[in-house]
């Protein structure tokens, strides 16, 4: 069995989407007391994250709601390293998306160079088109995973076309996976965001195993 971690390392230095994390060390040991205690001011959005479907519009279910069965289970990794720009709905149909309902998109943003490494945002990365969120939803995915902080590709990030394909329609999103010692293929996905009551969204630390 193999365990691969594609959870982002938080941290104040990472790349963010604003204002970055803040660390204060509250208590030290070095400083005389009994142990080490740090409190983090961070976003729901930060690194690894779940966007569940309030977060775009108003009434719908937060992130501490969403079904585990929605979030653990079956999975797909579907190599799109050659696509520039967005993923369309051809894309996913030539990469293998199949019936999956938990997929995976993992892009050249993952790569060395790629958009997950900037120091700061970039003005390019690889996101899904509007029409590969209508195909996914139309599929019956139930979780869509990419490797950079947005699913959406910059030139939507005014209407966020993409998001609101989706989520409204009840279709979870999961950004910010780092995939570059990821294979393509089937795995088990265990993704558990924190448990933030009547959130929009919420870190989530996210695994991949290979049996």
């Amino acid at each position: 069995m193999q365990i691969f971690d594609i959870s982002l390392p938080i941290h104040p230095q990472m790349l963010h989407w604003g204002r970055k994390p803040e660390v204060t060390t509250v208590e030290s040991i070095a400083a005389g007391d009994a142990s080490n205690v740090t409190r983090w001011l961070i976003g729901s959005h930060t690194g690894t994250h779940v966007d569940a479907p309030l977060h775009f519009k108003d009434g719908e279910l937060p992130v501490d709601q969403i079904d585990m069965d929605v979030l653990v289970g079956p999975a797909v990794v579907l190599d799109l390293t050659g696509v520039t720009g967005q993923v369309g709905a051809a894309e996913l149909e030539a990469a293998g998306l199949g019936d999956a309902t938990r997929v995976i998109l993992k892009t050249v943003n993952s790569s060395e160079d790629g958009a997950l490494r900037a120091d700061e945002k970039p003005s390019q990365w690889v996101g899904l088109a509007p029409d590969g969120a209508a195909l996914l939803r139309e599929r019956g995915v139930k979780i869509i995973a990419i490797d950079y902080l947005t699913l959406e590709s910059p030139e939507n990030t005014v209407e966020w076309e993409t998001h609101h394909e989706l989520l409204p329609n009840g279709v979870i999103i999961l950004e910010g996976l780092d995939l570059a010692a990821v294979e393509a293929g089937p795995y088990e996905m265990v993704c558990l965001p924190l448990k933030l009551q009547g959130s929009e969204a919420a870190p989530a630390r996210t695994i991949l195993i290979r049996r």
